[in-house]
């Protein structure tokens, strides 16, 4: 049977007692290689120095998403953070581009002004335990079960999502800059659903806004690769991140 993935979200822990961001990255990071050793594998360990976007991989244990050191957030992480969403994830499912499931768990440190410092990430292959329960699926119920869609993940989509369309989207797991840029680009042009060319300023709006929805401004350059895939200039991107921040500022009407 597939591995229980009840999948909860915890309040974040805040800061570790008496330690800044680089203390809690460096005890976090002490841990990384004996925790991939010690949970079931295949498993990767990850630790995110929140501080130092968009390179945030600081140390990495296992193979999984062949990532390395150096490497960006995932687009997930980077979305959360935009949002301010600093609470655990655990036991979510997640997937690789080669179709391998995981089951992934996100626990995010603050230092002690309760800014983020540290996501601590374990991601296990439980790819062979899918397919064991398909196999005891099609022996109990028949061939009919292959014919019988999955149930719907059973964990929350996180704050600030789009409901189960976003959940089903999976996490990305970028091995640069420049593609966590790419995947961003194309996902909130995509969602628009109209060609660049023939996008008018409302459609480009709403990309943008997407975009910052997703953490995208918080990458380098993510002005001009807006600009270049928008095909409009910098300082139009500029104007379009003012004209919606102006926008959120302005203040409703009381309902009566």
């Amino acid at each position: 049977m597939e591995p229980a993935s009840n999948s909860s979200m915890l309040p974040a822990p805040g800061s570790l007692t008496g330690l800044d961001a680089e203390g809690i990255n460096r005890v976090l990071e002490l841990l990384v290689a004996p925790l991939q050793a010690a949970v079931p594998q295949p498993t990767e360990v990850v630790l995110h120095d929140l501080r130092r976007m968009p390179r945030t991989v600081r140390s990495i244990a296992g193979t999984l998403s062949g990532r390395q050191v150096g490497d960006p957030p995932t687009d997930k992480l980077l979305e959360r953070l935009a949002e301010g969403d600093l609470s655990h994830r655990i036991g979510y499912r997640s997937q690789l581009p080669d179709g391998r499931v995981l089951q992934s768990t996100t626990i995010i440190y603050t230092d002690g002004e309760g800014q983020p410092a540290a996501a601590l990430c374990l991601n296990t292959d439980v790819s062979a335990w899918v397919s064991l329960r398909s196999t005891m699926d099609r022996f109990v119920l028949g061939h009919d079960a292959a014919a019988t869609p999955p149930a719907p993940s059973t964990h929350s989509a996180h704050k600030g999502s789009a409901g189960p369309a976003a959940t089903a989207q999976g996490e990305s797991f970028p091995h640069s800059v420049e593609e966590l840029s790419a995947l961003l680009v194309d996902a909130a042009v995509t969602a628009i659903g109209v060609p660049v060319d023939q996008m008018r300023k409302e459609h480009k709006l709403q990309v943008v806004a997407d975009l910052q929805r997703r953490g995208f401004f918080m990458v380098k350059q993510a002005p001009e690769t807006a600009a270049a895939a928008l095909k409009v200039s910098r300082f139009t991107i500029y104007n379009y991140l003012n004209e919606l921040n102006d926008s959120a500022e302005e203040p409703r009407e009381p309902s009566v």
